[in-house]
């Protein structure tokens, strides 16, 4: 064998070997390219999910918080409602006037006088009801009329003997009707 031939045989073998090695390093490439392709589809399926499981959680979230502020600017409707209910009866009390404030006024002044045994009293009332106060007073020697009371009508009767005070104004008794009745007020103006 001559120098040649074993160049040549050592020549064709390492290139052999090289092609060899190059299609084994391609096909290992290959395997890595598909590896990182599948790798990286299942990285953006998940981007894809965690996205669409984000945008789902925020709209949740979203509609979850509208519903609340509608909720509240309900109740806000509401309230503002009823306080203008509330306000509207304050008014047509204080604006009572001739034979029912008077009828009524007496009622509640029988009913704060039977409260007490004896002694003197003294009556007080809206500035607005004074002659009806000292005609009230009047028609029993135990009773005075004192100072006018910031209130809508009706009358708080004190006793100086025992203490005791007894407050039959429009005012306590519109707050003691409200706070009983404002659901039934609420469900008749807003059917709830």
């Amino acid at each position: 064998m001559s120098l040649d031939t074993v160049v040549t045989d050592i020549t064709d073998e390492a290139e052999e070997e090289a092609a060899s090695i190059r299609e084994s390093a391609a096909t290992e490439a290959d395997g890595i390219v598909e590896a990182a392709r599948s790798t990286a589809a299942d990285i953006l399926a998940d981007a894809e999910a965690a996205v669409e499981a984000t945008v789902a959680r925020e709209r949740e979230q979203a509609i979850a918080s509208a519903k609340l502020e509608a909720k509240q600017l309900r109740l806000g409707a509401r309230r503002e409602v009823l306080a203008e209910v509330r306000s509207e009866t304050e008014s047509a009390l204080a604006a009572m006037t001739g034979e029912r404030r008077e009828r009524l006024t007496r009622a509640l002044f029988d009913a704060a006088v039977a409260d007490f045994d004896t002694g003197d009293l003294t009556v007080r009332g809206s500035s607005a009801d004074a002659e009806l106060l000292a005609s009230l007073a009047a028609e029993d020697d135990a009773v005075e009329v004192g100072e006018p009371i910031d209130c809508l009508g009706g009358v708080v009767v004190e006793s100086s003997a025992v203490d005791v005070r007894v407050n039959n104004t429009f005012d306590t008794i519109l707050d003691q009707m409200w706070d009983r009745e404002v659901s039934a007020v609420s469900s008749e103006l807003f059917d709830t």
